[in-house]
């Protein structure tokens, strides 16, 4: 404060005016400040959104066999208008499972919003600045699917969400800590006791009106929803990789073959739960099938190698003999003598 009025006495004698004194500038700008901290109470409209967020604390689950422990994350969605929430617990907060959620969250509700606002996290966004906001490529595929726009909340801008922010913090007491002496050896056991927890908090009387949360959103939401497409979402996680020498990318856990001709360009790789796509410049380049166990070998198809590959895996001792039978008795006889003179063919 004291720096404020040295500022503002230097600014009133530069331009030759009488500053006011430090009680004085003291009372005003608290009077400024309060006015300032004003708190705008939005009036939430069906349909309009779904806001989203990972909450703080996590549920352990158990190996059955060591008894290490591991974090399960509960994903929360929550429609404003009528508070409805939905809960799931996920073994990780990566985009996939981000992903997911969002689509058993749309099947809870019967519908989608027109917004969504999640928040500000790499799994939703590349970039988001006051100047302009680029959505993660897999967040942006699934909001043109069902018809929707990602608007991000502002950088520690939690009141931008603030029914999410209430839902995680009603979740967290009436889930995670109503569960907190229960023991789970899995993910799907996480999840069936969350469903049981979900029905008795969104049938929980509000405190201060009449009604639910379910039956505010069957009175309120429920007709207004936009329709689902007739087949949910497949998660898709998109990423860029250059080709190496092998022709052969990635997607994190075992290897896929591309065309050979692509060797040092860059691709965009889309992996879901049960296919690995490749494109280059908009075009599929290749597709396979998603291995979903780790295996020592790459899947490699016949037609994305170069001829001298393609030759070499067919080289045997059946193709040198058909060969030298092609040139002549003589040429035949050599190859034949080569190929069992030692203890084998190679």
């Amino acid at each position: 404060m004291a720096l404020l009025w040295e500022e503002y006495c230097r600014k009133c004698h530069e331009s030759g005016e009488t500053p006011y004194m430090s009680t004085q500038f003291g009372d005003k700008y608290r009077k400024c400040a309060r006015v300032t901290k004003a708190t705008m109470r939005i009036q939430h409209k069906p349909r309009d959104a779904i806001q989203m967020d990972w909450a703080g604390d996590t549920l352990p689950v158990y190996d059955p066999v060591t008894g290490e422990q591991s974090p399960a994350y509960l994903f929360a969605a929550v429609l404003p208008c009528s508070c409805y929430t939905y809960a799931e617990a996920c073994e990780d907060m990566k985009t996939e499972n981000w992903l997911s959620c969002h689509v058993h969250a749309f099947q809870y509700f019967g519908g989608v919003t027109r917004l969504l606002i999640p928040d500000n996290c790499k799994t939703a966004t590349t970039a988001n600045t006051r100047y302009e906001t680029v959505l993660n490529r897999s967040c942006q595929e699934l909001a043109e699917y069902y018809g929707t726009a990602v608007v991000p909340a502002r950088v520690r801008k939690p009141q931008d969400k603030s029914a999410a922010e209430a839902s995680v913090r009603f979740a967290e007491t009436w889930i995670i800590a109503a569960l907190r002496n229960r023991k789970f050896f899995t993910i799907r056991e996480v999840n069936e006791a969350i469903a049981e927890k979900l029905e008795e908090l969104n049938n929980r009387p509000f405190q201060r009106m009449a009604g639910t949360r379910r039956s505010a959103w069957l009175e309120e939401g429920k007709q207004y929803m936009l329709p689902l497409p007739a087949v949910p979402f497949e998660p898709a996680v998109w990423s860029v990789a250059k080709v190496p020498n092998d022709y052969l990318v990635s997607d994190g856990r075992n290897k896929y073959s591309v065309p050979y001709n692509l060797i040092g360009e860059k691709v965009d790789i889309r992996v879901t739960k049960t296919a690995v796509e490749v494109f280059y410049h908009g075009s599929r380049v290749a597709g396979h099938r998603r291995l979903q166990t780790l295996q020592r070998e790459p899947l490699v198809k016949l037609e994305h190698m170069p001829l001298a590959h393609q030759k070499y895996l067919t080289y045997n001792a059946g193709d040198f003999s058909r060969w030298a039978m092609s040139i002549g008795p003589m040429t035949e006889k050599v190859v034949q003598h080569f190929l069992t003179s030692g203890t084998a063919p190679e």
